[in-house]
């Protein structure tokens, strides 16, 4: 890959989604841009770069930005951290709400495997706590076609191995003539989906007591992670939680959030934290 063309590259992932990619991973961008240079017919990725600033598409370059973004997800992944929520979490926020009603984020969701296994463990879970209580969960992608594979709740053999027990399986999705799996009806309900950039202000998407950005920090350089995280806090709800991935955190990047005093891995407004360990 000619160098000019990896700068171009590689300044369009950092502008667009924040993410730093270096000289010695340009082999990743061949690989993601892949597909997508084989439908349009390029030549080279040169070909490619040279059509981005001659014809000045915004859709075209937002795919090309979202398709240099890893995508590697799987069913329940970090799943103590899933479960902690629903098992500790939501109760608690439940509890302290006059609504009723949660809402949760998943930022940077995917293809949806996320949001659906925590739809999957709200449908699991009879605790009283989280009986008849309705729980919203939004799940976002800067990428289109990832929030509209998301919103069938179709997957692939390959994909419904990944971290689904045959229990689950069975219980929660119906084989397709195709060999695929859907998700129920009754799971689908619970969440929705829409394309979202991280790196844009939500105040569209309203307030979240919950929301989940993990395993997302991982490669964004420094300025795109202050960005991201006063986005997040933003829609953070009075008492809410923002959960990374294991290994995140967002220390030095912002002085509105804090570690959260009793969970790990959770962000709270700063102030908060130390407040609600001295009061217990």
């Amino acid at each position: 890959m000619q160098e000019n063309v990896f700068n171009a590259l590689a300044d369009l992932a950092l502008n667009a989604s924040g993410q730093s990619i270096s000289i010695s991973k340009a082999y990743l961008i061949e690989a993601r841009l892949a597909s997508i240079a084989r439908r349009e017919g390029f030549g080279s990725l040169d070909d490619l770069v040279h059509t981005l600033e001659a014809r000045q598409n915004p859709v075209f370059r937002a795919e090309v930005a979202a398709a240099l973004l890893p995508r590697d997800t799987w069913f329940f992944r970090e799943r103590g951290s899933l479960e902690a929520l629903v098992q500790n979490r939501l109760p608690e926020r439940l509890s302290a709400s006059s609504f009723g009603r949660i809402r949760i984020w998943c930022a940077g969701g995917s293809t949806g495997q996320e949001a659906y296994s925590l739809s999957m463990l709200l449908d699991d879970d009879t605790r009283a706590g989280l009986a008849g209580a309705k729980v919203e969960i939004l799940s976002t992608d800067i990428c289109k076609h990832a929030s509209e594979k998301a919103r069938t709740g179709i997957f692939g053999h390959y994909e419904v191995q990944r971290g689904l027990s045959i229990h689950r399986l069975l219980k929660h999705f119906t084989r397709l003539e195709s060999g695929d799996w859907q998700a129920s009806e009754a799971l689908r309900t619970r969440v929705s989906f829409r394309p979202h950039n991280l790196m844009e202000p939500a105040g569209g998407l309203g307030k979240f007591e919950i929301i989940l950005c993990r395993n997302v920090l991982s490669g964004m350089a420094r300025t795109g992670k202050a960005r991201l995280a006063d986005n997040l806090a933003n829609q953070l709800a009075p008492g809410g939680l923002i959960i990374l991935g294991e290994g995140e955190t967002l220390y030095g990047l912002t002085e509105r959030l804090e570690p959260s005093s009793d969970l790990r891995t959770a962000w709270v407004a700063a102030g908060t934290a130390n407040a609600k360990a001295s009061a217990a």
